[in-house]
């Protein structure tokens, strides 16, 4: 039995040595040449191979949505690829179904360029921008989520709709040796188009949380391209049910700024979740909004509260509560922001309630 063991052990030093000898010499050795993509079938690029294709669009001004900056842990930044990407990687498997296998859907992050290319994108990344923008602002909302203010200088204006999210660039520092982007929802109102805020969670050694909450200063200067996304406000008078967690408040915040705005006479019960009430904020905000709005109700909800909270509003985690107001949601749409779990949760509390899938739209913060 030990002989076996180190038989085994042998061999996985050999085949991890042979994985390692491999992409040395793709890095080192094979030399791809120009490239040629051609995407949609009209624009082409002349591009130097060797690179992801993410990374190569990106030099070419063409972003495509990463929320990972390219570490293939999103599945954000699906491209369909109609020639010369090779084979589909183990990689990618995991972030595409079946029938987006079929059609050539694919990882840009995981796609090398070593051979032309034929890709197909939507047309509305055409109209992502890249910009430079100035910190105005830097506001402690709780202890671990930090606001953002950025003033647009170049272009000194970005159109987006409520729900949508841009990609901040992190220059390198201590965390990283290259510039890498990450997502953030944009917490302001659309109207407000040369500035916008956005809402930053802490997470230990995150390569961009870490840069916005120990390094960012007013003043400073910063890159962020977009606008991307889908989320937002339907065309629809159906009741609304919001549900939130942490920086989720960010794109409800910005939909609830347009409500406000259009005076949009829908009737909407937004539930947020936190764990204590150290870990509620803008509640003046929100309730500002309740009278402002018709028939809007913001309920807060504390899954542990202290003690000390002497807390006397909702308690227990957010699905529950959600659970205990809503009897009947069949007619009702639901926009949830927040962690994977949570999302999954909260799905099937509303399935429960007789709310249909088609009816649920959210945006997992992952």
């Amino acid at each position: 039995m030990i002989a076996l063991l180190i038989a085994v052990g042998v061999l996985c030093v050999i085949n991890t040595g042979l994985v390692i000898l491999l992409l040395v010499a793709e890095t080192l050795i094979v030399d791809t040449g120009e490239c040629r993509i051609t995407i949609n079938g009209e624009k082409a690029l002349t591009v130097a191979g060797g690179r992801s294709l993410l990374a190569t669009l990106k030099d070419e001004s063409l972003f495509i949505p990463s929320a990972c900056g390219g570490r293939g842990s999103c599945g954000l930044c699906k491209v369909t690829v109609l020639e010369g990407a090779g084979p589909l990687l183990p990689t990618e498997t995991p972030w595409l179904t079946p029938e987006e296998q079929k059609a050539n859907v694919r990882l840009a992050c995981q796609v090398k360029v070593r051979r032309d290319l034929q890709i197909r994108i939507p047309d509305e990344l055409f109209q992502v921008k890249q910009y430079r923008a100035r910190v105005t602002d830097l506001a402690d909302l709780t202890h671990d989520i930090k606001q953002v203010t950025l003033e647009l200088e170049e272009p000194p204006e970005i159109r987006f709709k409520a729900g949508q999210y841009i990609q901040l660039e992190v220059p390198p520092y201590a965390l990283t040796d290259e510039p890498v982007y990450r997502a953030y929802s944009v917490a302001s109102d659309p109207a407000d188009t040369r500035r916008i805020e956005l809402e930053i969670r802490y997470v230990p050694n995150g390569i961009c949380t870490t840069y916005v909450h120990k390094h960012l200063k007013v003043g400073d200067t910063v890159t962020l391209n977009g606008p991307y996304g889908e989320f937002g406000l339907t065309d629809s008078s159906a009741e609304m049910l919001c549900i939130a967690g942490g920086s989720g408040m960010a794109p409800i915040k910005s939909i609830l700024h347009e409500m406000a705005r259009t005076r949009s006479p829908r009737r909407c019960r937004y539930f947020f979740g936190a764990r204590a009430r150290r870990d509620l904020f803008l509640l003046e905000p929100m309730r500002g909004l309740e009278k402002t709005l018709p028939d809007f109700r913001f309920i807060p909800a504390l899954s542990n509260p202290d003690p000390a909270d002497a807390w006397e509003g909702e308690s227990g985690r957010v699905t529950e509560v959600v659970a205990r107001h809503v009897q009947d949601a069949s007619q009702a749409e639901a926009f949830l922001c927040g962690s994977p779990l949570m999302i999954d949760a909260c799905i099937q509390v509303l399935r429960d309630k007789g709310m249909p899938d088609s009816k649920i739209f959210y945006d997992k913060f992952s």
